[in-house]
């Protein structure tokens, strides 16, 4: 069967180049041009595949990995971008994506490309592969492990960071595209799985961590 694929790109005729590109070898499900409509379209639709690409308004494809990658967990995100810079390239697989391609692919080489991330490959060109290989390879070896932190699901992460950045749980809720009761009940498992009485400890809690 065909992967099922959300395309994800601001550029219209880019999006009807590539639906065109790929014909049947891939099942188009959904289609977004901004990172908000990305969420909903990927919520709604639980595809094999996010094809993705990096430089967006809005925050981009990190935003669109950030705010849904937990909640559809057999989803995989393939980059598809312009740029082929190093840091655009790590970035975008330390937030979680499978692959990375440019958009100087053909339409054979992105079609399988598609499938094979939607297999569970990893997928790059080798220059972008190098990319890669050099940060895990220049990266410590090993860094020290905070076991409160490893309490927290990401998500309850993102939402303690910004919460002792300031941020009300409305803008929260803006910020990560979920509703302000699901940042109200993130905020209630962080201060439970932390034995935090209220915002003021959480606060003193990450700045001694320096997560914010």
């Amino acid at each position: 069967m065909s992967a099922r694929v959300v395309l994800v790109d601001d550029h219209g005729m880019f999006r009807s180049g590539v639906r065109a590109e790929l014909g049947a070898s891939v099942e188009i499900v959904g289609e977004a041009a901004t990172v908000g409509e990305a969420v909903a379209r990927i919520r709604a639709s639980a595809p094999d595949v996010v094809l993705l690409d990096v430089h967006m308004p809005d925050g981009g494809g990190l935003a669109v990995i950030a705010a849904v990658a937990a909640e559809v967990p057999d989803t995989r995100f393939l980059a598809l971008s312009v740029s082929d810079a190093a840091e655009d390239v790590i970035a975008v697989i330390r937030a979680g994506a499978r692959g990375y391609v440019t958009k100087t692919i053909s339409a054979p080489e992105l079609a399988e490309a598609i499938n094979r991330v939607a297999d569970g490959d990893v997928v790059f060109s080798p220059r972008l592969a190098g990319f890669v290989l050099d940060a895990f390879r220049d990266a410590p070896s090993s860094s020290p492990i905070d076991p409160e932190l490893d309490l927290l699901t990401p998500r309850e992460l993102e939402v303690l960071r910004l919460l002792a950045r300031g941020y009300a749980y409305k803008e929260i809720a803006a910020e990560l595209f979920i509703s302000v009761k699901t940042v109200e009940t993130h905020a209630s498992n962080v201060l439970r799985k932390l034995q935090l009485s209220n915002r003021h400890q959480l606060t003193r809690w990450a700045n001694e961590r320096r997560l914010t």
